[in-house]
């Protein structure tokens, strides 16, 4: 028994070392202090632009991130109704990092309201039962005590079905309809390690918002995802990476399964978010295969040289 505890707490201790790596990559060039970085400046008329924030608390950095984008204002315009989108597929409590952690979520409903939205829903299609993984993950309470409304997801009466136009594999799907009519669509998943992807970020995210995810595994997973960001890109994408699950994902085990690397990610593209989450994890973006199936198709961009990155450290 001792042996095998020691075996674990290596096999732990070797995957934390490779996630730093990853962090320390990602960070390793044009990186500024937020004590000393000039105004935000706003996005680049040029490129893309993907903001990576670190060492600060999850709304902190949400603040910092957005202000870097023109704020919240540049996405949520008085009288919206705007449909976040988390991960909340697990029936966990959030140290377990499988879902979106709650404090990200209120904040940002907060701040979809500052902007003046008329509603803010929330709804994930869960893996787990739905009222439990509501419950256990923080989001239903956080989001409501914010004046957010939780929509069942596991509703068939919500979805409709609609051709996918640019849909390699994935033709046509069911959708909710949510995702198909709210004025903006805001994707906050979670960073982890998942055993069927490699890892799970934005684009996986969003067969959350799809009624028969069963279709995807049993074609083309990796296709599918990309497939599927053809029928519509989330307005703005934010990736809680603050404490990724770095093994026994998508669910794990226990907290122990993460690591503490108090980042986020956000853009308007999701396949750059999910190029830059794959490299925290310390995979090329190629390797994980619906990364470059999604740009292929146009969608986004996994090359982050072709991207204006702006690295934050908070202080």
């Amino acid at each position: 028994m001792k042996t095998r505890r020691a075996f674990i707490k290596t096999s732990l201790a070797a995957g934390a070392a490779l996630s730093f790596h990853g962090l320390e990559r990602l960070f390793a060039e044009q990186t500024r202090s937020e004590t000393s970085a000039t105004q935000p400046s706003g996005p680049s008329a040029a490129q893309t632009l993907l903001v990576a924030v670190r060492d600060g608390e999850r709304a902190v950095m949400l603040n910092r991130a957005l202000a870097e984008l023109g704020g919240i204002q540049a996405f949520v315009k008085p009288g919206q109704r705007v449909l976040i989108k988390p991960n909340i597929g697990w029936d966990v409590p959030p140290e377990r990092g499988a879902n979106t952690h709650p404090e990200l979520v209120a904040r940002l409903v907060e701040l979809c309201f500052e902007a003046g939205a008329k509603s803010v829903s929330v709804f994930d299609n869960t893996v787990d039962e739905w009222r439990r993984a509501y419950e256990s993950s923080g989001i239903e309470a956080a989001a409501k005590q914010r004046g957010a409304t939780m929509v069942n997801g596991k509703d068939e009466s919500l979805y409709r079905n609609v051709t996918v136009p640019g849909g390699v594999t994935l033709k046509e799907t069911q959708v909710h309809r949510l995702y198909l009519d709210s004025d903006v669509v805001i994707n906050v998943p979670v960073l982890k390690t998942h055993g069927g992807t490699r890892i799970t970020a934005c684009l996986k995210n969003l067969m959350g918002v799809v009624w028969d995810r069963r279709f995807f595994h049993r074609t083309d997973l990796h296709q599918c995802i990309a497939d599927f960001l053809t029928v519509r890109k989330p307005d703005l994408n934010i990736l809680d990476a603050y404490h990724p699950m770095v093994r026994n994902g998508p669910r794990g085990r226990s907290p122990e399964d993460c690591v503490q690397m108090r980042t986020l990610l956000v853009s308007t593209d999701p396949v750059a978010v999910d190029a830059a989450g794959a490299k925290l994890l310390n995979f090329e973006p190629d390797q994980v295969a619906h990364i470059p199936a999604a740009a292929k198709l146009g969608v986004g961009i996994a090359d982050l040289d072709q991207l204006d990155v702006r690295r934050i450290r908070m202080s």
